[in-house]
């Protein structure tokens, strides 16, 4: 470090900046391997995907917080993984390639060195050797690997964990699946092992679809015409795709899935060793939706008499007797053989609007009360009345069996139906009145309800399922609102899928042949038959001429395990070695946006816990503590138009004109003053523009907090923050603004401050003339007692992830040196230290001036020592019965006795005490004394 040149004279921050970052890279400062003498820690960032736009100020929140921590746990000894890389595959890239003939990995490429480039200026600690994309054929092998792997085994309930499909096809062969008990699909035929050795391998492969962790099957997606592809509920709004706002539909196609719901018991169980907020653990126990019930069928003559069943899941079987209509789903498979001529047209006309609607719109609607009869009735398995069966939209085809027993008079959702149709409403549990509401409370006396009369509804349930299960009318039933995650999406800009198919049949290839890498197209669309883009390319076969899976995997897949990938990058054998595994572990500490709270979060705890049942990694779970960071607000600036003019009025003046409110750039706007002309230049539309002014001249705009958008003109490019006061002002400034887990609107007025607040930190080392003072005296008490009073803080503060309060603290503690005069070596030594994960620039700059050879990374955290922050005096507030009216300082080892002593020799104490004896004197030590007379 000797050679590099050192900035002696003012902070400049440009200089210090690019000097440090160049430093960094060309010695590979943050590198790291594993180390056995050093305890790892492993702190992740959720990689970004790499959008156009760049980064704004808003996304680097997390990352400045998981570079602090970072750089905090190296300075006390951890061996600390920090790696990034890039979500690079995505819908977004695909349509800029069909609306521009531009292929997406070119536009990846340079929205990643887009990205590269602002996230290097922010100086992070990033161990960049480790860099993942998972568009990377290299990246995307290992994701393959997994898919073939999860198609290669199914879930045994009984060891609740994967096992290879082969021990399940032994199973078979020696008994059939009677004995099997397996996660697998609804309605999976019973067979005998005579059966099965009896079928051919077409039989047999169509019924290992049922049991495999990855499978095909036919299911209700969010179909997208005008984007070509399947949407996940995220990507959808009120019937319209997020991107680009098409229409969306429900469609049933066979897609690839993943059997998640198999892990869904185990998902919950392991939240509880979590170090996550109990509100984060409730959203996927939520999510997940675990309940216990019973599935009770219902039988449906029609006029042939011909029985069908409707088989219902309940959490409530002992309201079975309430029941006075059922309700399938309107993508139920039974509505179109049960529903009678009379009522087709209206129920297909139903089915084509619900259609419309995504889950998510469907279970949100609550007011909105929709529905047709089928003309058909079910048989009430118990009394025998006939019960009318309806569709609609409030039941959902993907949760329980798709159909529901209808039980108005307790629960909500029946009752507005049962009152809109006008339906009978029977009352069974006793303690509510029916007339105003359903009782929906699990607690009351059974009635109307023939041999569970008397009983409560705990007994009951466990009688209703015990008389079902001797009468052969239904069984107990654990249910989960966990769907089995659709896995596959038609479109070219993503995983291809390792799968061939052979007389109809999905087989996956050999390991040895991965990856299979994404082929070049002619056009971005499907073909012309309707087909995934896949279908242009050419020769998609195997070499024995078998056709390729055409659809390609979603957004999560290349996020679904990369902090494994993280941990060995680049073995092209393995996905991580044992010896990277067992060293790393898992994510100590991970952070990221609430945004990914179920589907990222719960599919990476699905990945991972069938690699750990199949040996590939040591922990069952991927990541210890989460952290999810709030989202900084973007803060609108308004100028006011006055209507049918080009003339536009400052704030202070807007209620005496008729004006229109438009939102304005803020990158024109310092402090809410409008730079005039560059409005005028901003859009040509002003270029002539007139403004009625404030008297001292100026154009105050007004302000509001909104999310930070482009179309609202409120974004902030961190580039130019970081131009005109340099990255480390940006980073303290990010954790100045509030807590870290709270949402808080970005406002540059505050930015000055803590600009100062680094240039007062440069004048500590610098006399007047800017030269460095520094100075090899002992320090005083009262300087050791600032810098341990900081010490102990910050320590505190960086642990529990208050970084707002730490920059508070840094900027008393520079005042207080200051206010001292203070140039000592060993003060400002541990100020740089302390100072170096929030600031790292300036703290590289201060420490080579300190005359340290080694990177400032590279040394340890300051010690603190409780001696230096004992107070010498306490100050002691005197109260008069009960009134305080004095404070007096005493020494903080005096004792109480003396303290009692010394007090009545106080002139002050004297004169309130008027010559009066006190009748006693109470000193409650170190806090206050209260003198009662």
């Amino acid at each position: 470090m000797a050679q590099l040149q050192i900035f002696t004279m003012e902070y400049n921050f440009a200089g210090i900046e690019e000097k440090w970052q160049k430093f960094w890279e060309e010695n590979k400062t943050f590198k790291v391997t594993e180390d056995p003498e050093k305890q790892k820690y492993y702190v992740l960032d959720m990689f970004p995907y790499p959008s156009g736009a760049g980064l704004h100020v808003g996304h680097p929140l997390g990352y400045i917080a998981s570079d602090i921590y970072t750089r905090y746990k190296k300075l006390k000894g951890f061996n600390v993984l920090h790696p990034m890389g890039y979500d690079a595959f995505g819908l977004p890239a695909e349509q800029y390639a069909i609306q521009t003939g531009q292929h997406p990995a070119v536009t990846t490429e340079n929205n990643i060195r887009r990205y590269r480039e602002q996230m290097d200026k922010i100086g992070f600690s990033y161990d960049w050797d480790r860099e993942i994309r998972t568009c990377d054929p290299a990246y995307y092998k290992w994701t393959q690997w997994v898919f073939v792997r999860m198609f290669k085994h199914w879930f045994n309930r009984q060891t609740n964990r994967a096992e290879p499909i082969e021990l399940l096809v032994s199973g078979f062969e020696k008994n059939g699946n009677s004995l099997i008990n397996a996660a697998s699909s609804e309605n999976c035929p019973s067979f005998s092992a005579s059966e099965w050795n009896a079928m051919d391998q077409k039989e047999q492969q169509t019924i290992l679809l049922n049991y495999r962790l990855a499978y095909l099957a036919d299911t209700v997606v969010n179909w997208c015409p005008a984007l070509g592809t399947v949407l996940a509920n995220d990507e959808v709004r009120e019937g319209f795709s997020i991107r680009g706002g098409h229409p969306v539909i429900q469609k049933v196609m066979k897609q690839w899935l993943l059997r998640v719901t198999a892990y869904a018991d185990r998902l919950v169980d392991s939240l509880d060793d979590l170090d996550w907020s109990d509100s984060l653990k409730e959203i996927q126990r939520n999510w997940i939706g675990r309940s216990e019930g019973a599935i009770i069928s219902f039988k449906i003559p029609d006029t042939k008499k011909n029985i069908r069943e409707i088989e219902v899941f309940t959490t409530r079987p002992d309201t079975i007797f309430g029941c006075t209509y059922m309700v399938l789903a309107p993508e139920h498979p039974l509505v179109s053989q049960i529903t009678t001529t009379e009522y087709s047209s209206r129920v297909n006309n139903y089915i084509r609007e619900a259609g419309k609607k995504t889950e998510l719109d469907r279970i949100s609607d609550t007011k909105h009360i929709s529905g047709e009869f089928t003309g058909a009735y079910a048989i009430h398995p118990f009394s025998g009345e006939k019960l009318p069966v309806w569709i609609s939209d409030y039941v959902l085809a993907g949760y329980g069996t798709g159909a529901i027993m209808a039980v108005p008079a307790h629960d909500s959702r029946d009752y507005s139906f049962a009152k809109h149709f006008n339906l009978k409403i029977q009352e069974v549990v006793s303690g509510g009145d029916i007339s105003s509401g359903s009782y929906d409370a699990k607690q009351g006396i059974l009635i109307n309800s023939d041999f569970l009369n008397g009983l409560d509804v705990k007994e009951a349930i466990e009688r209703t399922i015990a008389e079902l299960e001797n009468r052969q009318l239904g069984y107990r039933k654990v249910n989960h609102r966990l769907r089995d995650a659709i896995f596959s999406r038609q479109r070219y800009w993503g995983e291809p899928f390792p799968v061939y198919y052979e007389d109809e049949i999905p087989y996956v290839l050999d390991e040895e042949r991965l990856p299979l890498v994404l082929p070049e197209i002619d056009a971005y669309l499907p073909t012309e038959k309707g087909e995934p883009p896949l279908g242009r390319a050419k020769d998609w076969q195997t070499p024995e001429g078998h056709p390729l899976e055409l659809s390609t995997m979603p957004g999560f897949a290349g996020s679904s395990a990369y902090y494994l990938r993280f941990m060995d990058p680049r073995n092209d054998n393995e996905l991580v070695s044992e010896k990277a595994n067992r060293y790393w572990e898992n994510v100590d500490l991970y952070i990221g946006g609430t945004e990914h709270a179920t589907g990222h979060l719960i599919y990476s705890r699905f990945w991972n816990k069938f690699l750990f049942d199949t040996g590939t990694v040591c922990r069952d779970e991927p990541f210890k503590k989460l952290i999810n960071q709030g989202m900084i607000q973007g803060r609108s600036n308004f100028v006011y138009r006055v209507k049918n003019s080009n003339k536009f009025v400052s704030l202070g003046l807007k209620d005496r004109y008729d004006v229109t409110p438009i939102h304005v750039d803020v990158n024109i706007v310092h402090n809410d003053i409008l730079d005039k002309e560059s409005f005028r230049k901003w859009n040509p539309e002003y270029s002539e523009a007139e403004f009625i002014l404030e008297e001292d001249g100026t154009y105050r705009c007004g302000y509001a907090i909104e999310k930070m958008s482009k179309s609202l003109y409120n974004v902030v490019n961190p580039d130019d923050i970081i131009k005109q006061y340099g990255a480390d002002t940006l980073r303290l400034y990010e954790m100045f603004l509030g807590p870290l887990e709270q949402s808080k609107p970005w406002d540059t007025n505050g930015i000055e401050g803590v600009h100062k607040f680094l240039r007062k930190l440069w004048k500590l080392f610098h006399n007047e003339k800017n030269e460095p003072v520094i100075s090899d005296e002992n320090p005083s008490n009262a300087e050791l007692k600032v810098i341990h009073k900081t010490i102990k803080k910050i320590q505190e503060d960086i642990e529990r992830f208050s970084f707002n309060t730490s920059v508070s603290a840094f900027m008393i503690c520079v005042n207080e040196l200051g206010s001292m005069k203070c140039n000592k070596r060993e003060i400002l030594s541990d100020l740089v230290i302390l100072i170096s994960p929030f600031a790292p620039h300036i703290a590289e700059e201060l420490w080579q001036m300190l005359g340290n050879s080694e990177s400032v990374s590279k040394t340890d955290f300051p010690g603190f020592r409780e001696e230096f922050i004992v107070e010498d005096m306490v100050e002691y507030p005197v109260s008069f019965n009960g009134k305080t009216r004095i404070k007096v300082n005493f020494p903080a080892d005096r004792g109480k006795e003396e303290i009692e002593s010394k007090i009545m020799e106080n002139d002050l104490v004297k004169k309130y005490l008027g010559g009066k004896e006190p009748k006693k004197i109470i000193v409650v030590k170190g806090r206050i004394i209260n003198i009662v007379f």
